[in-house]
Parts: C-alpha cells; structure tokens; sequence
C-alpha cells in the first residue's frame, strides 16, 4: 500500500480520522445481534443535468460509511455497521421527494444530501412529515433552514454566508489592486439557487461601489452559451460573477474565450466549475487564473489529503461534493454515537446540540442555529498553473491571488 509521507497509509489516515470522529461513549449491554445495520440514507441526483455533482457525493459517502465500518461501527450501539440506502433524485426535486419516501419505507434513521437547492427544498420538507432528520449537504439557498423546519440541519454555508465572504474578498482584492474594477455583469442559473444569489448581489453589490450593468440568467441545462457571451461582450464589464452548475459555466468558459472576451477577471460565487479538478484538467486555458468562492476541503487536514488520494487514485476528480459527503456522515455518526440510539428525535436533539469537530472541512467546530452550521464558512480558490489553490482566508490559503487577471 502506498505510504503518506509521514508513514501513514492512505487507508491508515482515513480510519485514523473516522475513530477521532466517532470514538464516543460505548455500550457493551447493546448486543450487536440487537440490529444488523443502521440505515442511513444518501440521496443524491445520480442521473440527469447534475449527475456529476451527484455521484461525487455519493462518493464520499461511501468512504465515510467505510471508514467507520472499519473503525469499528457505531460504538455506543455495539458496533453496529452502517447500511447506507442510496436514492437518486434525478436531478429533480419530485424525484428527490419520492425517494424520501422510500426510504422512510425503507427504515432509515436519517437522510443526508440533495446536493441541488430545488431538491434539498423539497426532499427535507418531506422528510419532516416523518421527524426524519435530513442534513443538507450543499443546498445553499437560505429558504431550506428559513422556513422553522427542526429536522433539517445545513452542514455547509448558505448563500447569504458564501456572498458576504465573496463580496468582502473581492473589495479587498480590488483595494489591493489599485481598485480596477468597477463594472460587473452576473451571469446565474435561473432557478431557486442562481436566481436568488443573483438578487442577492444586486442589491449588495452597489452598497460596495460596483455598479452591475446586466444580470444574464440561463437555464439548466443550456446546450449553447453564444447568446450569453454576446451579451457579455456587448457591456464589456470589468468583471463577471456566473452562479451556474457544470456544464453550463463550463460551456460559458469556453465561449468566452473562444469569442476572445477577456474581462479584467472571473470572479465566481458557488460557481459548479471554476472549483473543480474536470473543468482545470479538460480545458485549462479556460480555466486558468478563475477564482471562485466555494465549498472547499481543508488543503491541511490530513485526512482529506489522504482522502483526496483515494479518490484520484480510482481515476475520479475530488470535488468539495466528497468531502462534505464524507463530513456530513461523520456528523450524523457523531449524533448518533451521543444519542446512544436510532430514534430519530433523539439524533435530532443531538444534532441540535452539536459541537463537531473532526471534520475535513476548512471550518471551526459545529454549532447549528436555526438548522444553520453558523461554523461553516466557504474559501477563495484560484485556478493557478494547472492548479487549484486557496487564496482566502489566510488561515487556509496555499497561494497569492492573481488579480486582476494579466491581459
């Protein structure tokens, strides 16, 4: 098995992680003959427009489920193993919704991902019908923890969280630069996510000194980018802020820099490219010198490092979708561990009073208010050599900013 430099096998430092996450009280009176597994289900759009977000997810999942299977199971029930019950969503939330109630059929504990606004919406509403505990892995729209549900829990930041990062880092970006920007179109996805982080910015753009001279919506998914590029290349913006899934900032990318539009630079928010190893890998020249604010995995931790390993190693991109995946588990784990029980109000309760901590995540430890993970927060990443690199906050940064992007 190949070694991690410090003498530590990849699968050593997973594990090694997991008993950090999961070494909770245990019960010898709970015989393991009491259940077979734990069920626990992992909902994911594994087919249609975000199958590529989807399967990541599921991924991480996966080796979290592994690891702590390995480690020993759940301890405070006696070792029990966990069963994940996979669902795909079909990039839908109606699909997401049907799935919920398989697997409340089905006898899970709690549910954990969505990935897509619409879908986490959706299938947490439903699983309240059942006092289900649902964490939401992405999901970034704030309506999924405004609404006074009690079982739905947010791991990640939510888009308020993320764009009053983005917007705080760009200003500085720009003060350090001589301020060289001044223009800004947003280019977004036209549902619950890009339609809301969009209306976000426009009003809290201007309270910063930019002036936005267009707003582009497009669907998803959307075969063609010209229109987009043309109307981008008509206002000539300083700068261009896309809120869009893979495909479609992918398609814009490459439109742009065929069409030679070449703003003073790309600065995403919660963008499903411009932070992923297949876009830098596929088409680096358009990729190259792209920040973007975004969920991210701690460059430092080294279980994520060795995770990160695991994944390339199978010839699969680490995307920030495996390693919330993987966290949000451990988190579940870790509730179900103090809770000492699979009965769904007390995983709540001890989800609602969670400190968790042995994440892979640039975040502090976990605190929910209101369903919200007020410990999460998103990073800057640039698009460097090939690379992706942190280049805010500092406390996690592996890079300058370039900024603004070379002519």
């Amino acid at each position: 098995m190949t070694k991690h430099r410090t003498g530590i096998s990849r699968r050593g430092a997973l594990q090694a992680g997991v008993g950090l996450a999961t070494g909770a009280f245990a019960l010898p009176g709970l015989a393991r003959a009491q259940a077979t597994s734990i069920k626990i289900g992992i909902l994911q759009p594994l087919t249609g427009a975000l199958a590529f977000d989807g399967q990541a997810g599921q991924l991480g999942a996966e080796f979290a489920i592994k690891a702590v299977n390995a480690a020993g199971g759940v301890k405070a029930l006696g070792g029990v193993n966990l069963e994940a019950v996979k669902g795909d969503a079909l990039s839908t939330p109606e699909g997401g919704v049907s799935e919920v109630e398989r697997m409340q059929a089905e006898g899970v504990c709690a549910i954990v991902g969505g990935f897509a606004s619409p879908i986490c919406l959706a299938a947490s509403q439903a699983a309240s019908r059942y006092d289900l505990p649902y964490i939401v892995d992405v999901g970034v729209n704030d309506q999924i923890v405004n609404r006074g549900l009690k079982n739905t829990f947010r791991f990640g930041p939510g888009s308020s969280i993320v764009s009053a990062q983005a917007l705080d880092n760009l200003v500085k970006l720009n003060d350090a630069a001589g301020k060289p920007i001044k223009t800004i179109a947003l280019v977004h996805e036209d549902g619950l996510f890009g339609s809301g982080l969009a209306k976000l910015l426009e009003t809290e753009l201007p309270k910063r000194g930019f002036e936005v001279i267009e707003s582009i919506a497009h669907p998803t998914p959307s075969r063609d980018m010209s229109n987009v590029a043309l109307q981008i290349k008509a206002k000539n913006p300083d700068l261009v802020i896309p809120s869009s899934y893979y495909g479609e900032f992918v398609l814009l990318a490459r439109t742009m820099q065929q069409q030679r539009i070449k703003p003073k630079g790309i600065f995403a928010i919660l963008n499903g490219a411009a932070s992923n190893y297949r876009f830098v890998k596929e088409f680096p020249e358009a990729a190259e010198n792209v920040i973007d604010t975004n969920h991210w995995y701690d460059p430092r931790n080294e279980t994520a490092i060795a995770l990160k390993k695991e994944v390339d190693g199978m010839g699969k991109f680490f995307t920030y979708n495996v390693a919330l995946n993987y966290s949000a588990v451990l988190l579940l784990v870790d509730a179900i561990e103090r809770a000492g029980s699979v009965d769904r109000a007390k995983i709540t309760a001890a989800l609602e009073t969670s400190t968790f901590s042995k994440h892979i995540m640039p975040y502090g430890p976990t605190k929910f208010v209101n369903g919200q993970n007020t410990g999460a927060a998103p990073v800057n990443t640039q698009v460097q050599g090939g690379d992706i690199k942190v280049v805010f906050p500092d406390a996690f940064a592996n890079a300058k900013p370039i900024f603004p992007v070379p002519a």
